[in-house]
């Protein structure tokens, strides 16, 4: 017969993260009512704004998964011995996944003012930033584990990192729109998010997911090397430019196989298709996760 056997360490770990998760939704749920010029009840309750309770999902989903995935890698020892370091950690992630969303919003798709849209109920708009959130929590996840921030160096290592993956973003962004443009006769992906194309959405978050499972898949087959700023940011990109390679090729061969003769540009663009949106947010997803069990170290 087996019992159900909690240690007090494993509770006093569940305790202090569940704590600090509380303490981090309260400050979100204070700076979304500040935004939005009144109570968050009254915003989702009363006017309905999905976008909004999309947007407010997604960061209380980030908060969650980056606070367990820290405790998991810091034992809890650690934790009581040197619980600056802890707060340091915290601050340290929330900081980095901040700034990434900032590049998002402010740079990679400077025409288009996200905030705005989502609180008139562009649930498009929610989407693609959500998806965003969530991608910046996923690669920076991915730098720490890689790189661990054991000292000036290697965090020095990780700032220089994350900067080159926002490049990398960018970069994927720039793509999807010249393509974007290229099957509808010029017109902007940027503008067509303000349309409130829920299709669009889907597909763009779906790709900004996988593409950041897919650095992950990158940076956890790279061989970190301590104090090296050069050699580790060419295995950097050598290795996530493999995986990206990968991301698309797998799922291009993946669409054409589940959805054979099916123009899938033309249903989600024009169509607002959200069930072929769907499907390809669930593929690159899949691949995304594929490639970091196939060669996560």
């Amino acid at each position: 017969m087996s019992y159900l056997s909690l240690s007090n360490t494993s509770l006093l770990a569940i305790a202090i993260s569940f704590i600090v998760i509380c303490v981090i939704i309260m400050s979100l749920r204070i700076i979304t009512q500040l935004k939005a010029k009144q109570a968050l009840k009254d915003e989702l309750a009363q006017h309905d704004n999905f976008a909004m309770g999309i947007s407010f999902a997604s960061e209380i989903s980030v908060v969650i998964a980056s606070v367990a995935f820290l405790f998991d890698e810091i034992s809890i020892s650690t934790a009581q011995s040197n619980p600056l370091k802890v707060i340091f950690l915290i601050v340290l992630l929330f900081l980095f996944i901040k700034v990434g969303h900032l590049i998002h919003r402010k740079w990679i798709l400077h025409r288009f003012n996200e905030e705005a849209a989502i609180l008139k109920q562009n649930v498009c708009a929610a989407l693609v930033d959500s998806g965003m959130l969530i991608a910046n929590c996923i690669i920076t996840l991915g730098l720490y584990t890689w790189t661990h921030t054991q000292g000036f160096s290697s965090l020095l290592i990780a700032f220089v990192s994350f900067f080159v993956l926002q490049g990398m973003f960018a970069f994927d962004s720039k793509i999807r729109e010249y393509y974007f443009a290229k099957a509808n006769q010029g017109a902007s992906l940027q503008s067509n998010f303000g349309l409130e194309n829920t299709s669009i959405g889907i597909r763009y978050a779906g790709k900004s997911i996988g593409l950041s499972l897919a650095a992950y898949a990158g940076l956890s087959s790279a061989a970190f090397q301590n104090g090296k700023m050069v050699e580790n940011l060419f295995t950097l990109v050598m290795h996530c430019g493999v995986m990206w390679v990968l991301l698309y090729s797998l799922t291009y061969v993946i669409k054409k196989i589940s959805l054979p003769n099916i123009d899938t540009s033309l249903e989600i663009d024009h169509q607002d298709n959200i069930g072929i949106a769907c499907i390809e947010f669930a593929v690159f997803c899949a691949v995304g996760y594929l490639l970091i069990s196939m060669f996560s170290i």
